[in-house]
């Protein structure tokens, strides 16, 4: 055991000297390996075959200068970044995200939480991220098209349906897709559907893709609470975040009985007492695009709180839907004090280590990002099937295929940890699962 512990702590070291100045890639590796221990002692070929080394060093790494001009006509200059970590089980797959915060280390983090999320899916899938510093808030609609066009001007040659398959992330919706998409099919004279997902469904979309991560989410915990014998009928629940995310979560949540209180973006948060108005939510953010702060007034019974820490609100269910490292141990023991039995990740790492260990110690229900938001690439795999098969589906079909992704999940990384000696652990238990799945692929495969 000793010996295993070493070996592990010897791979992060050399991530760190091999990735300087990464911290949330750091952050991400150090939360997989450190839970492979007894995967490698029962698998100990894995170790043979360097499989941790390898899956912690991406297949490729992609950045390049995006030029484009502004309606003023000044020239503007941008990094776009595409990591294609781990295309063992299937073309890479992964979101782009269009943001000022996004460098190499934050899409790497992303890239590599993607492999053993989309591994957990089942489907044939591998692991990607892409993005850039460009902010599209504040740009208008020509500025933002010229920048994807851009973009995609250097990107495309690295695409492809067997290839690579980009989706949306923060950023990058509808709008984006469209640009990005027709800027491909311009310079690759295909219309090749299934080498972006998250398009509109009037010209190969899938139903249910906008949805799809919240509801997933809500799945997935919904699942958690049946292990503990409860349901979310009845249940007081907080949202953070105000976005894509956020909003079908607390739709799928009243849906189920639910009652969500409280949602934010990154300026406060609203609180209101009676649940959160969701058609005034849709309307502010996914029609007028402006700040949460303006729900209070058509709903003088609410509260905004400028720069507050949604977890203070007392809650029985916990959703971080914003971005990550939101939820750090302080927040964490404040949401436990309140009584919060279960917390599902509908963003990417949103709970810091030191949250997480809060959670386990007071043994409330944990669900990691990686199994708890896999509904939305779960779905947007199944746009590409039916983007291969030339077919459009169902919403009901769609979200039903969804719903039986999302409990397969559920119960493959619940059994796995028990049978790796940690009931009820689900990040054990999700690491575990998307590890094998990725390691034995790789060892079929040989040193490649």
């Amino acid at each position: 055991m000793p010996r295993i512990a070493e070996q592990i702590e010897q791979i992060y070291r050399q991530v760190i000297h091999r990735n300087p100045g990464e911290a949330e890639f750091h952050q991400a590796v150090r939360e997989v390996i450190d839970t492979l221990g007894p995967v490698l002692r029962k698998h100990p070929e894995f170790a043979d075959h360097k499989i941790i080394e390898r899956i912690c060093e991406p297949e490729r790494q992609i950045i390049f200068r995006v030029p484009w001009q502004d309606d003023r006509g000044e020239v503007q200059i941008n990094r776009g970044f595409r990591v294609e970590f781990n295309s063992a089980l299937g073309p890479y797959k992964g979101g782009l995200r269009f943001h000022p915060s996004v460098y190499l280390g934050i899409v790497k983090f992303l890239g590599f939480e993607q492999i053993f999320k989309n591994a957990l899916t089942g489907l044939p899938i591998g692991g990607a991220k892409g993005g850039s510093d460009f902010d599209p808030k504040g740009k208008s609609d020509d500025e933002v098209m010229r920048f994807c066009q851009s973009f995609m001007t250097e990107l495309y040659r690295h695409l492809g349906e067997y290839t690579d398959v980009p989706a949306g992330d923060i950023g990058v919706g509808a709008r984006e897709i469209g640009y990005l998409f027709g800027q491909y099919k311009r310079i690759t004279n295909r219309y090749e559907s299934g080498v972006l997902t998250g398009k509109n469904p009037q010209w190969g979309g899938a139903l249910v893709r906008r949805e799809a991560t919240g509801y997933g989410a809500v799945y997935f915990v919904d699942e958690m609470l049946k292990v503990r014998g409860q349901s979310f009928e009845g249940k007081r629940c907080v949202v953070s975040g105000s976005g894509n995310v956020a909003i079908y979560t607390i739709e799928k949540i009243q849906e189920l009985g639910g009652k969500v209180v409280a949602c934010s973006d990154s300026a406060g948060v609203i609180y209101h007492k009676d649940g959160i108005n969701l058609e005034t939510l849709k309307r502010l953010k996914e029609v007028e695009r402006e700040r949460i702060s303006g729900y209070v007034k058509e709903h003088r019974d609410a509260e905004y709180i400028a720069g507050g820490n949604i977890w203070e609100i007392p809650c029985q269910v916990a959703m971080p839907s914003a971005t990550q490292n939101e939820l750090d141990g302080e927040s964490a023991r404040q949401l436990v004090a309140n009584g919060c039995i279960a917390v599902g990740e509908g963003a990417n790492m949103p709970s810091t280590p030191e949250g997480v260990r809060v959670f386990s110690e007071a043994g409330t229900s944990y669900a990691p990002g990686k199994a708890a938001n896999a509904g939305g690439v779960a779905t947007s795999a199944l746009e590409m099937q039916q983007n291969a098969s030339r077919d459009a589906w169902t919403f009901e079909y769609t979200e039903r295929r969804l719903h039986e992704i999302m409990k397969e999940i559920h119960r493959s990384c619940y059994e796995m940890a028990e049978e790796f000696g940690s009931p009820g652990n689900y990040v054990i238990g999700a690491n575990a699962v998307g590890f094998i799945r990725v390691a034995e692929a790789m060892v079929a495969f040989g040193l490649i």
